[in-house]
């Protein structure tokens, strides 16, 4: 399960793009904080922590509990927007969550046992559909990540949702369809190989469609002849 994090934030007294310039200069990020059928709150947090947490990787799916002006507020971030050239984070939005809200998030797939797929070892490749898979959970048991077994995994096979184990009370938020999270497919050597033995097998040569026709239009010149 992802760890609670703790981001101090500060109270932000103007709005608007002047203001969160003049914030950003000083390395704070403006943030936002909303819903849970509660007034929104503006804030700003240090840049530097809060790229810290962007770097574990699982910032989006964590909970984070916003120290703001002596009241604590547990949330989950929804979006974070970065500046387009320099790739800093420029604004945050955070969600009011209850402390066993149901929710929804993406979480990575990580694939195990690689060494026991037959088809990986005759050199198959792993063509991986959903990198992420969202999940409808409970705020306080939100996992890291969601591991595909692909022991006994051969070419031509798939790993649909339904074959994954998923953490306990969780489900896809996607439940009308048995999607594909990953297939097992053939490397380009196989199927050029492949191709080519199909085509010598089974497509005629021009040389010989010309010929039969040819052949065909000479005996039917023949046979009128022999009747005149």
């Amino acid at each position: 399960m992802s760890e609670q994090l703790t981001l101090p934030a500060e109270a932000r007294d103007r709005a608007g793009k002047g203001a969160s310039r003049a914030l950003r200069r000083e390395g704070r990020v403006p943030a936002v904080i909303y819903g849970d059928k509660k007034q929104a709150l503006s804030v700003h947090v240090e840049e530097k922590l809060l790229n810290k947490m962007l770097q574990t990787g699982h910032f989006m799916n964590t909970v984070v509990m916003i120290d703001a002006g002596g009241k604590t507020h547990r949330t989950l971030p929804k979006d974070v927007q970065f500046h387009p050239v320099t790739s800093r984070p420029i604004h945050v939005d955070f969600l009011r969550i209850g402390e066993h809200s149901t929710v929804t998030v993406a979480i990575p797939v990580r694939f195990d046992n690689e060494e026991a797929s037959p088809g990986l070892k005759r050199g198959g490749v792993l063509n991986v559909v959903q990198h992420d898979i969202e999940l409808v959970c409970d705020a306080s048991h939100i996992p890291d990540e969601i591991h595909v077994d692909l022991t006994g995994l051969d070419i031509g096979d798939s790993i649909h949702i339904s074959q994954v184990t998923l953490p306990k009370g969780a489900k896809p938020a996607i439940d009308d369809r048995d999607f594909t999270v990953a297939t097992l497919v053939a490397p380009s050597a196989m199927k050029s190989e492949e191709t080519e033995a199909a085509e010598a097998g089974e497509v005629p040569t021009v040389g010989e469609e010309d010929t039969d026709a040819g052949e065909g239009e000479a005996s039917s010149e023949s046979e009128g002849g022999e009747e005149a």
